[in-house]
């Protein structure tokens, strides 16, 4: 019998994560671990077919594939590295997140892994919604409530297959390893480490603290920069 796999970090911390976009999330973590300020999350666009979904919070599967050259096993072994595949994609603690770097270099995104079908798959195998800076298609197809962020859109698959799993990747500036706490939304994502991540909520509820005065004064008809001045300083002052 199988051993059951425990998930590193409550459920209860990916749902409180989870209540936050991801910017709110990026600066919760400037304060939680300063010397993350540089490192960690996506600093290149990715296209987001969905901005209407909430947040997504998992743990990452780590994939790298390829589309310009032809894979060269037999097709028996294809077969059964793609059944490898799903296994690694859908085993282990969850909810994941599908995390893809395309290795193709400057032919990046020649073509999709991703689209209806695939996003289909991955979501009956447990995963959120995939990253890529790969390219992904069959938009109106796709998935329902599966997110996506992604390096750019186009229309055929080429010779698209998965090389390697399990290990590290690198998408859009972010480097990301099997089994790290992702968060991701419209606006990119963030790896967050294991052993702040239940701090995190509490720092973004103090970022939003130390924004409400400012806000409030600068949404107000009464602005002034005189007011501006005393909000920041009150801003200043919360901790």
């Amino acid at each position: 019998m199988n051993k059951a796999v425990t998930a590193p970090l409550p459920a209860s911390v990916l749902e409180a994560l989870a209540r936050y976009d991801t910017p709110t999330i990026c600066n919760a973590m400037e304060i939680v671990a300063p010397e993350r300020r540089l490192i960690g999350y996506t600093t290149k666009q990715l296209v987001c077919p969905f901005p209407d979904l909430p947040p997504m919070v998992g743990y990452a599967r780590t994939v790298t594939i390829r589309s310009v050259l032809k894979s060269t096993l037999p097709a028996d072994e294809q077969a059964r590295r793609r059944i490898a595949y799903y296994e690694y994609v859908g085993t282990g603690f969850g909810p994941r997140i599908t995390v893809i770097q395309d290795i193709d270099g400057a032919d990046v995104g020649y073509g999709a892994f991703w689209g209806e079908v695939q996003s289909n798959v991955h979501k009956a195998l447990g995963c959120l919604g995939v990253i890529t800076d790969g390219s992904i298609r069959d938009i109106p197809q796709w998935a329902p409530g599966f997110q996506a962020l992604a390096g750019s859109v186009g229309p055929s698959h080429a010779w698209v297959h998965a090389e390697h799993w399990g290990g590290e990747v690198r998408v859009a500036g972010m480097t990301v390893h099997s089994d790290d706490l992702i968060h991701a939304d419209q606006h990119g994502a963030i790896v967050i480490p294991h052993d702040i991540a239940a701090k995190i909520p509490e720092a973004a509820e103090l970022c939003g603290r130390r924004e409400t005065p400012i806000l409030e004064i600068a949404r107000s008809p009464d602005f002034t920069l005189e007011k501006l001045k005393e909000a920041l300083k009150r801003s200043a002052e919360i901790h």
